[in-house]
């Protein structure tokens, strides 16, 4: 697969870019080094991976990060600079990779993924004949790792999951997925307002946790005309992502562990 890191910045009012002290988030030190350059070791050191492509963050950000620039210049990974928002970013860096070419999607700060989660999350995408997969991770599975973190969970009939910064584009028709992620992209924090869009009852079931998580995949495929699968996986670093100091404070006290 090739795969895609957005590494752009929302905005660049953001306490953590204020933080990093070079004006990106990505670029935030973690144990000595950017954020975003253990995204693109895992991602190097991954089997399923073939080339991979950062999407950000800026290139005079880039230039004032001296490590990432030298992995940068001896790694296989091409630098496009970053579009006015990530789904955008996805849309444009897709139109550059031959449409037959399965792209993972993940972003920079994922500081805790692993080759393993990487590979695993391929594998899974991989066996399926399907357009789209979505990485989960069991909401108590995340809790056993991390207890007391704070996350968005997503409640269905079946289990209680939270999102993993892993999306799989496995065929042409898959990448039309982009478009929608415009419409959607504000409401990633608001998890009944993203079901909302399968209509009213769907909302009704998810509220009583009737909804089936592969129902609910299968509603917003059907809409959308793709086929889509959750993977689901056992890492609770999965689920890590750095979207707050807290999260920043947590993943630094388990890289000095």
């Amino acid at each position: 697969m090739t795969a895609v890191v957005l590494a752009g910045d929302r905005s660049k009012s953001d306490a953590l870019v204020e933080r990093s002290g070079a004006g990106a988030k990505a670029l935030l030190d973690l144990g000595g080094e950017p954020m975003v350059l253990r995204v693109l070791r895992a991602l190097g050191e991954a089997r399923a991976i073939r080339r991979v492509v950062l999407a950000g963050p800026e290139r005079e950000a880039v230039d004032r990060a001296p490590a990432l620039v030298s992995y940068l210049d001896g790694a296989a990974v091409e630098w496009q600079p970053p579009r006015v928002s990530p789904s955008t970013s996805a849309y444009e860096v897709m139109q550059d990779i031959p449409p037959e070419e399965p792209v993972l999607l993940t972003t920079a700060d994922h500081p805790l993924l692993t080759a393993e989660i990487v590979d695993a999350f391929a594998r899974q995408s991989l066996v399926d004949d399907v357009d789209v997969t979505v990485g989960l991770a069991p909401h108590a599975v995340v809790l056993e790792g991390y207890p007391g973190i704070r996350k968005t969970v997503l409640r269905f009939s079946d289990g209680e999951f939270c999102g993993c910064n892993l999306f799989a584009f496995l065929t042409p028709e898959g990448r039309q997925i982009a478009a929608f992620w415009r419409k959607i992209e504000q409401q990633r924090k608001k998890p009944l307002r993203v079901i909302g869009m399968l209509g009213w009852w769907a909302v009704i079931r998810y509220r009583l946790g009737l909804l089936p998580l592969e129902e609910a995949l299968a509603k917003l495929g059907k809409r959308l005309g793709l086929r889509i699968r959750a993977v689901v996986l056992p890492y609770a670093n999965a689920a890590i992502d750095v979207d707050s100091i807290a999260d920043l404070d947590l993943v630094q006290t388990t890289i000095d562990r």
